[in-house]
């Protein structure tokens, strides 16, 4: 491929991994938020990022309202970084933490994403695994 090409399609690859990690994100919020309905979890959490600075490597789910053991036994630690990559997304830009109720996280993350990848000529189609996941 020659230099002038690819810059001359910089643009528009851009616009497509923003795209892209639009997507990844409002997969995993949806199926993370698909399996708290499916639990029935509901009550207020807080959200932490990862923060090497302040010796906290992984991000952190804590209940505020009910058990933690709940949300321990529904997310694992990689479960809890996918969420705060794709909360941070949703909310367009990085935060330390972040609380929200978990029975609210489709109308707070999913829907607004949804709209986003709807507006941008995006189908939804989750019916089917990821390419990376299937067979």
């Amino acid at each position: 491929m020659k230099l002038s090409k690819l810059l001359a399609t910089r643009k528009i690859i851009i616009q497509h991994a923003n795209l892209a990690n639009l997507a990844y994100s409002y997969f995993t919020l949806k199926r993370l938020a698909d399996r708290v309905a499916h639990a029935g979890l509901r009550g207020r959490v807080k959200l932490r990022t990862a923060d090497a600075a302040n010796d906290r490597y992984w991000a952190a789910l804590t209940a505020l309202e009910g058990n933690q053991s709940v949300i321990e036994e529904h997310f694992s630690d990689e479960d809890i970084m996918d969420l705060a990559d794709a909360v941070a997304f949703a909310i367009e830009g990085e935060f330390e933490e972040i609380t929200f109720r978990l029975d609210e996280m489709t109308e707070a993350f999913v829907n607004p994403l949804r709209l986003i990848l709807n507006q941008a000529g995006i189908t939804i189609d989750l019916d089917q695994p990821l390419p990376h996941e299937a067979g």
